[in-house]
């Protein structure tokens, strides 16, 4: 079986972002090469408005037009499950959930990853990545187990990005 690390797409493909219909939202789009923290405004019913990669200060109540995530984790994750067709993004909660991603070499299985940012900081517990595995038995779709090191390898790509998104970050302030 072909695991769908060999399929990661490079960590420097820009990320698509979502416009979140029904809940008022609407994300701007984000150049490749700018840093987190100084990209364009998040909108939000409240009227309260924000940098999408700016952290809150405070709770989510009390601010929400801000992420509460770790904005390179979350740039990071993106950058890394590109490759894959998005479902869902929520910044404010840190959930990116992907759709069923066919391999090209292995067109008798599917992946879909569901990614966690869990809090503010750039540490190994803060990203949580579930990867769930399909393959193809008789025409039907069936669940079969999905090898634990394609998770922790995404997430190993996701910290790695994330260090290196802080790194640039770092260095074009100084």
């Amino acid at each position: 079986m072909r695991r769908l690390s060999k399929f990661i797409a490079p960590a420097g493909v820009a990320a698509s972002l979502l416009a979140l219909g029904g809940c008022g939202v609407t994300i701007t789009q984000v150049p490749k090469n700018t840093p987190p923290g100084s990209v364009g405004s998040v909108a939000s019913n409240s009227g309260s408005g924000g940098s999408m990669f700016s952290f809150g200060s405070g709770t989510p109540a009390s601010n929400p037009g801000q992420i509460q995530v770790n904005a390179y984790l979350w740039r990071a994750a993106l950058n890394t499950l590109a490759f894959m067709p998005l479902v869902s993004a929520d910044p404010f909660g840190g959930v990116i959930i992907t759709d069923w991603y066919i391999p090209p070499a292995t067109p008798d299985e599917r992946f879909k990853v569901n990614a966690y940012i869990l809090g503010q900081q750039l540490t190994a517990d803060a990203i949580q990545v579930s990867v769930f595995h399909q393959v193809q038995q008789g025409g039907q779709w069936v669940d079969a187990p999905a090898d634990p090191s394609v998770a922790s390898g995404l997430e190993d790509r996701i910290l790695a990005e994330a260090a290196n998104l802080q790194a640039e970050a770092q260095n074009t302030k100084g």
